[in-house]
């Protein structure tokens, strides 16, 4: 176990269908960890993208080419707008003002202009440059591939970050001395007001369902996360975007919260949220880097079960198994599984393997690596805990509680205690990109898991920062 440019938004997030868990049906009870709610809205799926009867694009766009791609970006600008302007003074003093300069340029053309005295040749990105009051994309590579993987909405999603940094400006959030980090954690937030809003229908130009719609939204945002570092460039942490946790647990913070709890985000708050999650990999003699991946093996899985041991301290410890699935109480999983019945983790270990078989943007596809593997394995063990206890298995409040424990393992693990296993920067991401994915590490005793990402990722996240009593108080 181990902003960046926007081109890096070329994810293949056709995975992101969930074929590899159902969602389970049931009765769900608090909103905000509701099996059936995301962020308290009801979890569904639907249409997502322009309103048929979305209006026509408004505003002077200086360089466009006039094609779709600045018609959608400009549709996205007028709709952040026009919802700063009905909300901004119910959170912030002061007054609104719209931005009326925007830009496009095509980063794949030698003759991009210079834009807020940087070149956007090669450079795929959406910015707000606060000296001239402008907001500027990208429309050759940027925009068509972030409509053609994540969806319409997502564009505004992206617009939305960089209008946070204009709504920052004028509500004073920010001065000379914010870090980098803490400016962006803030604006990630901000956009997560900005989707409630779509997802709550009150867009008169985007609609974004609540299940499939905003999982894509949420993998464009972790497909722009920072890259991992290593130990001697722990002072970038501050410089930059934030893990790809940072960014969705803030967003998260934006759509749940409020536009005032953005505010409230600096580097105490950041510190506080990631805890002692490991940050940065260490580096091997020769300044090269140690790898945060290891292959997916029968040895490292028996491995990973002897740490959970240790994690769980159960008194009747699962088995482990690798042979076919054996189980008349429970499903079958595709890469791992649980049966009550016999105490017996059945896992897969070339269904495993390629699972966790390191692959990203570069790739074309949504991040994974041997935690999305592994951490697939340490929901069914935790699926054992919850068995000696005698919780049920096989509902909805089942699966985020899996997800939950999970977590509190994760963390447990990332403390470096001399276990076998530890985690590496990086496995936290792995793990967030399998629960948007498929699920599974989110899911009961039968596979079956909940309607949103986003509501197995607040599951996933709850363990993270809490204990186990935390996740048996919270999801039953």
């Amino acid at each position: 176990m181990g902003g960046v440019k926007a081109a890096l938004i070329a994810a293949a997030v056709a995975l992101l269908v969930a074929g590899c868990a159902t969602t389970t049906p049931g009765v769900a009870v608090s909103p905000l960890y509701d099996p059936f709610r995301a962020g308290g809205l009801p979890a569904e799926d639907g249409p997502s993208g322009i309103r048929e009867d979305a209006p026509a694009p408004e505003g002077d766009v200086k360089g466009t080419d006039g094609g779709d791609a600045d018609k959608l970006a400009t549709l996205g600008v007028n709709d952040v707008a026009e919802f700063w302007k009905q909300n901004y003074s119910d959170s912030f003093d002061g007054s609104f003002s719209a931005i009326g300069d925007l830009e496009s340029y095509n980063s794949e053309s030698p003759s991009s202009p210079e834009i807020c005295d940087g070149e956007t040749y090669d450079n795929p990105n959406a910015l707000f440059c606060p000296p001239d009051h402008l907001i500027a994309w990208d429309r050759g590579v940027l925009v068509p591939l972030g409509q053609q993987f994540f969806g319409d909405t997502s564009i505004a999603a992206l617009l939305a970050h960089e209008y946070g940094h204009a709504v920052q400006d004028m509500a004073h959030l920010v001065d000379d001395d914010t870090s980098t980090l803490v400016s962006e954690q803030q604006a990630d937030c901000l956009a997560g007001t900005y989707i409630r809003w779509v997802a709550e229908g009150k867009s008169p130009r985007f609609q974004l369902s609540t299940g499939d719609g905003l999982n894509h939204v949420l993998a464009g945002v972790l497909t722009l996360r920072d890259p991992t570092y290593v130990a001697d460039d722990a002072p970038y942490l501050e410089q930059g975007h934030g893990t790809a946790l940072d960014r969705i647990s803030a967003f998260q913070m934006g759509f749940t919260s409020g536009a005032a709890e953005c505010g409230k985000i600096d580097l105490d708050e950041i510190t506080q949220r990631r805890g002692d999650l490991p940050l940065t990999l260490p580096e091997k003699s020769g300044n090269d880097p140690t790898s945060g991946d290891v292959e997916v093996t029968e040895d490292v899985v028996t491995s990973l079960v002897d740490v959970l041991g240790t994690v769980f301290q159960p008194a009747n410890a699962p088995k482990l198994s690798f042979g076919a699935p054996q189980c008349s109480d429970a499903k079958a999983g595709p890469a791992a599984s649980y049966c009550p019945g016999s105490n017996t983790i059945f896992a897969d270990v070339a269904a495993l393997a390629e699972m966790g078989r390191p692959s990203d943007r570069e790739d074309y596809t949504l991040l994974q690596g041997d935690n999305t593997a592994l951490s697939v394995v340490t929901s069914r063990y935790a699926l054992a805990i919850q068995h000696e206890r005698g919780e049920p298995l096989d509902t909805a409040a089942a699966a985020l509680r899996t997800a939950c424990l999970t977590g509190v393992a994760q963390s447990a693990m990332s403390e470096n205690q001399g276990l076998a296993l530890t985690l590496t920067a990086g496995d936290l991401d792995e793990a967030v990109a399998g629960l948007l994915t498929n699920g599974m590490v989110a899911s009961n005793v039968n596979g079956e898991t909940v309607p949103a990402g986003f509501t197995r990722i607040v599951a996933y996240r709850s363990g993270l920062g809490g204990d186990a009593n935390l996740c048996y108080n919270r999801f039953k």
